[in-house]
C-alpha cells in the first residue's frame, strides 16, 4: 500500500458520502465542521470546549468562533462545569436540539439511500471492512471496541419503522430460514402502530450505535384489559454482546409499569434461545406453548407473561 492508495480512497469515499457536496444541503446553513460540533453536543450529556477540541482536533480559536456563533443563534448555553470550575459546560438548547435533529435526519436519509444500493448479503462484509479500517488506522479511542455506553435508545425517526420491517425480514430469513410470511406479519404490526397508537400507552424504541440503528422493540396494548404486549425485539448480529437486548426489554418493562399496566406479555418461538434468556432474566414466566407451522417452518410457539405488580428484584 502507498500514500496514493489512501489518498485515492479518501477522494472516493468523501465523494460517495457527499461530504463536500454542499449543493445537497446536507449541512445548510452550517459548515461540515459546525454540523459535527452540533452532533457531538447532541450525543453527549454534557461537555466543554476542551473536550470538543480534543475530540475533534480543532484549533482553539476556530472552535471558539463556532461556539460564539451557536450561542448568538440561541443553539447552546454555557454554564459552570461540574468537574472543573475553571471550565464552562456546554449544552444544547431546545432550538439547538432541533437543529441537530434536522441535520441528523438529513444524514440518515442520505446514508440510508446509499445503503439501500448495497445487497443485503454484502452488508456484513461492508461493515467488517469498515471496522477493519478503523481498527488499523484509528489507534487509541477511535479504535477501541464498541462499548455498551456507546448505544443510545431513542424513539423512531423517519424511515426507522421501515427499517424494522426490512431488518426483521432479512435477519430471520438469514438466521432461521423463515419465508416472507414473517416479514408480512411484521409489516402489519408496524403499520398498525404507525397508523393508530396511543403515545401515552404505546411506544417503540430504536437502539442506535455510532449513528446507525442496531436494534428495536415495541410496547403495544394487548386485547386483555390492563395488559401490554412486547413485540419485535431485534438486535443486529454485529451489535450483539453489548447488552442491547437487555436494555430494550428493560425500557419496555419500565415504560409498561410506569403507565400502569398490570401485565406484560409476549409471544415468541422456542428457536429464539437468546431472546428467551433475556425474557427469563427479566422475570417473564412461560405460561403456554404450542407447536405450529408458520413462516415456512415447524415451530413451537411460546407465550410468556410478566406480572408488573410484583416487586422487581
Amino acid at each position: 500500500m502507498t500514500v496514493q492508495d489512501i489518498r485515492a480512497f479518501n477522494r472516493f469515499y468523501t465523494n460517495v458520502i457527499g461530504a463536500l457536496d454542499y449543493g445537497r444541503h446536507l449541512y445548510a446553513p452550517y459548515t461540515l465542521t459546525e454540523a459535527r460540533v452540533l452532533y457531538e453536543l447532541a450525543h453527549s450529556a454534557g461537555t466543554d470546549a476542551a473536550d470538543l477540541r480534543a475530540e475533534l482536533h480543532l484549533d482553539a480559536g476556530y472552535l471558539s468562533r463556532i461556539l460564539n456563533r451557536f450561542e448568538k443563534d440561541g443553539l447552546i448555553e454555557r454554564g459552570p462545569s461540574e468537574r472543573d470550575p475553571r471550565r464552562r459546560r456546554i449544552t444544547l438548547t431546545a432550538p439547538g436540539r432541533e437543529a441537530a435533529g434536522l441535520l441528523d435526519e438529513r444524514a440518515r436519509e442520505t446514508v440510508g439511500a446509499l445503503l439501500a444500493t448495497v445487497p443485503p448479503e454484502d452488508r456484513p462484509r461492508l461493515a467488517e471492512a469498515m471496522r477493519t479500517v478503523r481498527t488499523i488506522l484509528g489507534g487509541g479511542r477511535a479504535a477501541r471496541p464498541e462499548a455498551p455506553e456507546d448505544v443510545v435508545l431513542r424513539e423512531p425517526g423517519p424511515g426507522d419503522l421501515g427499517w424494522i420491517v426490512q431488518r426483521n425480514g432479512a435477519l430471520y430469513a438469514a438466521e432461521f430460514g423463515w419465508n416472507t410470511d414473517y416479514e408480512g406479519l411484521v409489516a402489519r404490526i408496524v403499520a398498525d402502530f404507525a397508523e393508530d397508537h396511543d403515545p401515552h400507552l404505546e411506544r417503540a424504541w430504536i437502539a442506535e450505535l455510532e449513528g446507525r440503528p442496531v436494534g428495536c422493540v415495541m410496547c403495544v396494548r394487548d386485547e386483555a384489559p390492563g395488559t401490554a404486549r412486547l413485540r419485535l425485539l431485534l438486535v443486529e448480529p454485529d451489535a450483539r454482546g453489548l447488552g442491547i437486548g437487555d436494555r430494550l426489554v428493560t425500557a419496555v418493562v419500565d415504560f409498561a409499569r410506569g403507565v400502569g399496566y398490570r401485565d406484560l406479555v409476549l409471544w415468541t418461538n422456542d428457536v429464539l434461545t437468546a431472546a428467551r434468556g433475556i425474557y427469563q432474566r427479566h422475570g417473564f414466566v412461560l405460561v403456554a406453548e404450542k407447536p405450529h407451522r408458520s413462516f415456512g417452518k415447524d415451530l413451537v410457539g411460546q407465550d410468556w407473561r410478566l406480572d408488573l405488580r410484583a416487586t422487581p428484584e
